[in-house]
């Protein structure tokens, strides 16, 4: 099982992260995306979904 781990840093009022390369390997880099994170509670598990923006160029 591959394991990423990444710093989350505070820039202005909010906190963030970065996404590790390896995990974009499936998207083409020519578009452009939406990165959406979902949280099951059930599981208490997050999952990373990428939704490709339309009509965007």
């Amino acid at each position: 099982m591959a394991e990423f781990r990444r710093k989350l840093y505070k820039r202005g009022s909010s906190f963030e992260t970065t996404i590790p390369m390896p995990l974009l390997f499936a998207l083409d880099r020519k578009k452009k995306y939406n990165v959406i994170f979902a949280f099951d509670e059930e599981a208490n598990k997050w999952y990373v979904k990428f939704e490709e923006l339309g009509g965007e160029k």
